[in-house]
């Protein structure tokens, strides 16, 4: 019996569909849902503190529990979406999205309970909504591998951070009216069911391998199967004897490790800016929320742009000089000049100047995301998707440090401390991706 990839491929042989595309385009929409739901919390901060009546150092405690539980639950996501498949796990979680921000509306008042039992129920909900959103990258990583061809992973990736991107920046501008107009409570509403749309759209379209779907032809499939090893997307299947399982060989990686480590650093600069970046420009800074809204969809919106032009950059070199340089040049230029421009952030004495600096560093930034990802995938090569998963888990465990260290640094030495160390964690970055070997896969080095 034929496959429909083979009844597909009978029409035109010749010329490769692009199946791969369209998927990839999917992926950018729950890209875009997935952070339109995550970043709803940082941009409605300055009015759920006040309703809530929370301080500082209590919203610290909030914005720490959903980077600690997205930390936890990376790597075991990774893996839990390798042994169920993408097509599977994305619909699941896209679902909880809708479920967990509709939760967090129902938070309850300052003047009906204790201060106490709304930091319990906000860190509680953040926490869990954390692990639902877990996987979401590790499992995309997981599925562009299995639908592009190697060496071509940077730009898909890169189109997927610039979905995220376009969440938040919409998020930002739209969100503070609706808050305005409606309260926080009901724009949550409002917003939430967006998970569930766009999880029933992955699932009516997508499928696990491109041999699977019933639009592809031959030409594609050889395209994307160009260069592999014939092995089967099976992380079900149990070891052969004596061999280690993959999710044990990804943690003693040498390669998997540097890689989680410098992405870590990378990503203590992206949350001074997820985290902090709104309520900096209208507390510190002096902007209104509308004009930080705007200023903060501009940040994301430059970040987008970064994230295509690195993952472009990423595929291009990769062709040229091979993965393992193809991969570090354009994390090199970014954390280099994301470094520099932090420090200005820190130190220029005009708000403006500051603001837009904050718009090029994290353009930078973001930058390094397509080749990054890129390099986790290389190296996890079939596990990608717990490989990946690793990369994310130290990530984001960063994002726990940075939510309660910049809070208690700003208010021991201020603020202008506060962002300038973002620079010196951009810094170990460079250094420690210098050595990481996105040639070696785990499969085949040591």
């Amino acid at each position: 019996m034929n496959s429909p990839a083979a009844v597909a491929s009978s029409a035109n042989p010749g010329r490769p569909t692009l199946v791969r595309w369209r998927i990839l385009f999917v992926l950018g929409a729950l890209s875009f849902v997935s952070y339109m739901l995550r970043g709803n919390l940082s941009i409605a901060a300055p009015t759920m503190m006040a309703d809530l009546q929370l301080t500082e150092l209590q919203w610290g405690w909030v914005m720490s529990a959903f980077p600690l539980g997205y930390a936890l639950f990376q790597f075991p996501g990774g893996v839990w979406g390798g042994r169920v498949g993408p097509r599977k796990a994305l619909a699941l979680i896209a679902v909880a999205w809708s479920l967990l921000i509709a939760v967090t509306s129902a938070i309850p008042s300052a003047d009906v309970t204790s201060t106490a039992l709304i930091l319990t129920c906000l860190m509680a909900i953040q926490f869990f909504v954390g692990a639902a959103h877990a996987p979401v990258f590790p499992v995309m990583a997981a599925s562009i591998e299995r639908w592009f061809p190697v060496g071509g992973w940077g730009l898909p990736n890169g189109l997927t951070v610039c979905g995220l991107t376009i969440g938040l920046a919409l998020t930002a501008s739209a969100l503070p009216w609706l808050i305005g107009a409606y309260g926080w409570r009901v724009s949550f509403l409002m917003i939430a069911p967006f998970g569930v749309c766009v999880g029933a759209l992955w699932w009516w379209y997508s499928r696990d391998l491109p041999s699977e779907h019933r639009s592809i032809n031959a030409a594609e499939v050889n395209l994307i199967a160009a260069g592999r090893d014939p092995v089967e997307y099976d992380d079900t299947a149990p070891p052969a004897p004596g061999e280690q399982p993959a999710w044990l060989r990804i943690l003693k990686n040498r390669d998997a490790l540097l890689v989680t480590l410098s992405y870590s650093c990378m990503n203590f600069v992206f949350y001074v800016v997820f985290s902090w970046g709104f309520y900096y420009l209208v507390k510190v800074r002096g902007f209104s929320e509308q004009d930080a809204g705007f200023l903060t969809s501009a940040q994301w919106l430059f970040a987008g742009i970064g994230a295509v032009i690195g993952g472009w950059a990423c595929d291009r070199l990769c062709r040229r000089v091979g993965l393992r340089w193809g991969c570090r040049w354009p994390i090199v230029v970014g954390m280099l000049v994301s470094a520099a421009l932090l420090l200005g952030v820190a130190f220029h004495p005009s708000a403006e100047v500051a603001a837009a600096m904050l718009g090029l560093c994290f353009f930078f930034n973001q930058m390094t995301e397509g080749p990054y990802w890129a390099a986790s995938t290389a190296v996890g090569g079939r596990h990608a998707g717990a490989s990946c998963g690793l990369m994310n888990t130290g990530a984001n465990f960063m994002g726990f440090v940075n939510a309660l260290l910049l809070a208690y640094v700003a208010d021991a030495l201020g603020w202008q401390v506060a962002i300038a160390i973002g620079a010196g964690f951009a810094l170990v970055g460079v250094g420690l991706i210098l050595l990481v070997r996105a040639d070696c896969q785990v499969d085949q080095c040591v």
